[in-house]
């Protein structure tokens, strides 16, 4: 099976280094796995943004944070956009 791409933006670079102050390393890289092997399995679950946001998807990294990407299927790549908090 072929793997997906992750690329990451400069905004969710930054956000990977607080997550893991914030000591939740070890949930982001799961979530990150999961993207990397089939980022449309339904588990952990995701949803999809409405609005301006609406090519993104989210999952939930813990209560408060979550990690929003883009999928481009011509290319498996998963486009990695925020993983922090979007309430800041």
């Amino acid at each position: 099976m072929s793997n997906w791409q992750l690329v990451f933006t400069k905004q969710a670079e930054k956000d990977a280094r607080k997550l893991v102050s914030a000591g939740l390393g070890k949930q982001t890289a799961k979530l990150l796995d999961v993207l990397k092997e089939n980022p449309y399995q339904s588990y952990p679950n995701y949803e999809k943004l409405s609005g301006d946001l609406a090519s993104y998807y989210s999952r939930r990294i813990n209560i408060k944070h979550r990690l929003v990407y883009q999928i481009l299927p011509e290319e498996k790549i998963v486009k990695i956009i925020r993983m922090w908090t979007h309430y800041e």
